[in-house]
């Protein structure tokens, strides 16, 4: 376990990293705005999407949308936010539920970061940086709700853990209690080339 803290303290030191209160340009300050908006966007589509579902069939229901409809409104907060240069919102944990949603070792990175962070009493974390893939990255910081407890939790009834297993039968995303890090929302600023 210390040589992977070893090894995300490297790969953080690695990435070049944009201070929020430091923010040098009118562009980046555009960016940091905008990715907080699609992470906003997402979150409370999502989250409402799915809280609707929860109370009018249940959270086997609930699991059900956020397998259909998680990628749709995603999909959809990227198209309302495409101007000049293309940024792109989607979710990564270290313990996925959907394995299209793994992190990259620099994402692992920066979620390490945010749990050392959160464990000093920081609340929601966020960071900007710039990848080895030439990317600019946003990551903020998922925290595990109440109402996530259903689905996400400690002690998850068993129906509910049959229908995670017939959707995402490598899901690690359970055992979480409530203010732990769940994940993070990802927005990823793509380049020219791109």
């Amino acid at each position: 376990m210390k040589a992977i803290k070893i090894i995300a303290a490297s790969v953080l030191a690695a990435l070049s990293l944009t201070s929020f209160a430091q923010t040098s340009s009118a562009d980046e300050q555009q960016r940091l705005e905008q990715s907080r908006a699609m992470s906003k966007a997402l979150g409370s589509q999502l989250s409402a999407t799915l809280m609707k579902a929860m109370q009018e069939q249940g959270p086997v229901h609930g699991i059900q949308v956020c397998n259909e409809q998680a990628p749709a409104i995603a999909a959809a907060v990227n198209a309302a936010n495409q101007g000049d240069t293309k940024a792109v919102v989607s979710r990564t944990a270290l313990r996925v539920r959907n394995t299209n949603n793994a992190p990259t070792a620099e994402q692992r990175a920066v979620l390490e970061y945010f749990q050392a962070q959160m464990n000093q009493g920081e609340t929601a974390p966020e960071l900007m940086f710039s990848s080895s893939d030439g990317n600019q990255y946003y990551m903020k910081a998922i925290v595990m709700q109440p109402q996530c407890a259903a689905c996400h939790g400690g002690s998850i009834k068993p129906e509910i853990a049959q229908a995670v297993q017939a959707k995402y039968p490598a899901d690690q995303a359970t055992g979480f209690a409530v203010g732990d890090l769940r994940g993070a929302f990802l927005v990823q600023w793509l380049d020219a080339k791109n």
